[in-house]
């Protein structure tokens, strides 16, 4: 009876650890995105900046899947919201950037994480199909963002050319650069603790 008792413990234990380290991995990715989010390119035609941010959001999601992958950015924009200071320098922080310009490129976080996330874990752990999932979650995030900023802008053309034209060349490098380091990453050998 006594071990009985030491198996329960040992694996209500072995259960807290493990739900400790899966926050621990997607607070971990929600700051993964505010670091990314410091490297920011204002660009003087537009009200959006260049950032590294929508990298950061694939390689979470390419990564983590869609469930953690999701509560990752979920996180990120509650702390954000919060007015901590993960957003993007270049703009006014808080509920205020999320409502603002960029607010539907924002919004969409979790939605493009978990969609990143859900492609990959259906598929094989390939570069064609990170590069293919990463690409579908990026027209997700350009949808979004693109509408909200149709409503700022008054016109989807003025939205268009505000919010993409300048983009595409970056976006596709950081979608082939978030597949390279999501495989990368998940083909390297995990540590047994």
């Amino acid at each position: 009876m006594a071990k009985l008792g030491t198996q329960a413990l040992s694996l209500t234990q072995d259960r807290t650890v493990e739900w400790a380290r899966q926050v621990a991995i997607v607070v971990g990715a929600s700051l993964f995105v505010a670091l990314c989010a410091r490297v920011t390119v204002p660009l003087p035609f537009t009200p959006v900046p260049l950032t590294l941010q929508n990298c950061g959001v694939l390689v979470v999601g390419l990564l983590l899947g869609s469930r953690r992958g999701f509560a990752a950015l979920a996180l990120y924009l509650a702390e954000g919201m919060a007015g901590l200071p993960v957003f993007n320098p270049m703009g006014p922080g808080g509920i205020a950037q999320v409502m603002g310009v960029t607010g539907g490129f924002l919004l969409a976080y979790p939605f493009v994480a978990g969609l990143a996330g859900y492609l990959m874990e259906r598929g094989r752990k390939t570069f064609a199909n990170a590069a293919i999932a990463g690409l579908l979650a990026e027209v997700l995030l350009f949808a979004s963002g693109l509408t909200w900023l149709a409503i700022w802008a008054g016109s989807i053309t003025r939205a268009v050319q505000f919010g993409l034209y300048w983009f595409v060349f970056a976006e596709v490098i950081k979608v082939l650069l978030a597949a390279a380091v999501a495989v990368r990453l998940r083909r390297t050998p995990k540590v047994q603790a």
